[in-house]
């Protein structure tokens, strides 16, 4: 796995990305963390620099993938997650083998979704890689037009290879959130923010008022902003970060 190292500091800020996306999606916050934290992006396996890994793509596999990762970093750690990277740093901090102070996460997806998030995603593997075939899956990439590496959040994420790894992630997706809904990972008193998107789905929100409601935790939602808050609220992002990263 390939990772990037900025900053410097008493806390580590790790940060995980969506399905579909490598670790350049953090352009536009990562900068902002590295003026009071150590801060590391990371690309998971097959996307960016990383190698393949032909096993399943499966919850527990992405969250050990990350284990491996901060066994080779000094914590304590902050864990960030996007989307899909919400339920991955969900799963490592449960299994308390490191020193976890919080979790931020950005749009996460969630297991009292999965219905709707189901029928959401049901053709997204399948479609991905034929648009991908026929060279349209690059126009995607404008999501991601504001960030200073564009030329390789482009190439990287929006690939032949690309497709490919997000349409491995995808076939584990809802297997992946109905075992989180069968068996909740025990945070215990862990401080955890959800950062919302307004202009996401209703369903979608609704479950993150829920889980943060279950977890004790904080929700903040971003008004009129939709999925990928990163891009469009990088501000708001490296602020809740920094609010955890300051708690004693």
């Amino acid at each position: 796995m390939h990772f990037r190292t900025g900053g410097a500091g008493d806390v580590t800020v790790v940060f995980e990305a969506g399905l579909g996306m490598s670790g350049v999606c953090w352009g536009l916050v990562a900068p902002g963390v590295d003026e009071f934290a150590r801060t590391v992006v990371y690309d998971r396996a097959g996307y960016g620099r990383s190698t393949f890994d032909v096993a399943p793509r499966t919850l527990p596999r992405l969250a050990s993938d990350l284990g491996v990762l901060l066994r080779s970093l000094d914590g304590p750690f902050v864990l960030v997650g996007h989307s899909w990277g919400g339920p991955i740093v969900r799963v490592l901090a449960s299994r308390r083998e490191f020193d976890v102070r919080g979790l931020v996460l950005v749009d996460p997806s969630d297991e009292l979704d999965v219905p709707p998030t189901a029928g959401r995603m049901r053709l997204a593997g399948p479609v991905t890689r034929t648009l991908a075939g026929l060279g349209i899956y690059r126009l995607a990439a404008r999501i991601g037009s504001a960030l200073p590496d564009y030329a390789q959040f482009r190439e990287e994420c929006f690939s032949r290879r690309g497709a490919r790894v997000y349409a491995a992630e995808v076939r584990e997706f809802v297997p992946g959130l109905a075992s989180l809904r069968a068996a909740p990972p025990s945070l215990g008193d862990l401080p955890v923010t959800i950062l919302s998107a307004g202009a996401g789905p209703a369903s979608l929100r609704a479950a993150h008022a829920a889980s943060v409601a279950a977890a004790g935790g904080r929700l903040v939602v971003a008004d009129g902003a939709g999925h990928n808050l990163m891009f469009e609220r990088p501000a708001l992002v490296v602020e809740e970060i920094r609010r955890l990263v300051s708690r004693r």
